[in-house]
């Protein structure tokens, strides 16, 4: 069961990373723009942090997109 969850964050920190690429935000950019620290993102975009609903939707405000964004790509939650 861990390694699945190990992926999904994986697969969300890339996409996280891909959404801030796109916008040409620095971590620092983003943190400045919402409550959360530049090394967290950090970690959220490794797949080393573990994701609640509140950081989602920090993530968002930092990268001025809609919280539902944020959960739009393919991952597969069966995956083993």
């Amino acid at each position: 069961m861990e390694k699945n969850y190990s992926k999904i964050k994986a697969d969300f920190g890339t996409h996280i990373r891909k959404l801030r690429d796109s916008k040409n935000y620095s971590l620092r950019k983003v943190a400045s723009k919402c409550n959360l620290d530049n090394s967290n993102i950090s970690k959220i975009e490794n797949g080393k942090f573990n994701v609640q609903l509140s950081t989602i939707i920090e993530l968002a405000k930092g990268l001025d997109e809609h919280p539902s964004k944020l959960l739009d790509y393919d991952f597969d939650l069966n995956n083993d």
